[in-house]
């Protein structure tokens, strides 16, 4: 699939571009698809992103600065 000669990771619609890892159960979220929540303070610097089951075992709070988690992108149902 390629768009414009641009191949590969580079190339639109590749799921690394919407694919992050969670920061404590490393496992692989799609933020089109379900929710994914960021740290406005930690995300910059480590670039770390929780997943909602870990939203919601941590109540909100970012384990490393307690701040309050952001959602990155709503999914659309």
């Amino acid at each position: 699939m390629s768009y414009g000669g641009v191949y590969g990771v580079n190339a639109q619609g590749h799921k690394g571009w919407v694919t992050v890892r969670c920061a404590i159960t490393a496992r692989y979220a799609d933020v089109t698809k379900e929710p994914v929540y960021e740290c406005p303070k930690c995300t910059p610097k480590l670039g770390v992103y929780f997943c909602a089951d870990e939203y919601k075992k941590l109540g909100g709070r970012c384990p490393y600065c307690h701040s309050q988690l952001k959602p990155v992108i709503t999914p659309i149902e």
